[in-house]
């Protein structure tokens, strides 16, 4: 019988109350004229964020925004915008680990449904196929975190 490498901590349970549509916009400011024939290849930029707050005791609201907007020349072909929320019941936890639940963990769960929102809004904007590709939520939660913590010029 092997015997335990360290203490492991005991998996939580959590409980995603409903996820919802927040806010949404798709818009083609150029179109019918964007759709001419081109040989120029769309330059597609994309935002991510991600905001939690608290709703009651242990249940949170995460949100994850998502803009992707593609241009041709100088011209935009498209921009969406899609707020994709998760009401989220954690048990009771230390506040970084609730942080990174909400920062990491809960936006991993909302990605798939807010990707595929994007992608058929594209589609059924007349575009092509825009898939976005998996994001390191923690890379970024790890990014911001070191950000907040760089002082401010000015204050030594």
């Amino acid at each position: 019988m092997a015997e335990p490498q360290g203490q492991e901590q005991a998996p939580f349970q959590v409980t995603v109350n409903v996820q919802y549509v927040k806010d949404f916009s798709f818009e083609s400011p150029n179109a019918p004229a964007i759709f001419a024939p081109s040989n120029v290849q769309p330059e597609i930029q994309m935002g991510v964020n991600v905001q939690a707050r608290p709703v009651a005791d242990n249940t949170y609201e995460a949100l994850l925004m998502i803009k992707v907007e593609a241009k041709l020349e100088d011209k935009t072909a498209f921009i969406a915008e899609l707020s994709y929320g998760g009401i989220f019941t954690l048990p009771a936890l230390p506040e970084e680990q609730a942080k990174v639940f909400l920062f990491v963990e809960a936006p991993r769960l909302l990605f798939p449904f807010a990707r595929s929102i994007l992608a058929e809004a594209i589609r059924d904007g007349g575009f092509p196929q825009v898939l976005i590709n998996p994001i390191d939520f923690y890379a970024l939660y790890q990014q911001n975190a070191a950000q907040m913590q760089k002082p401010t010029e000015g204050n030594a």
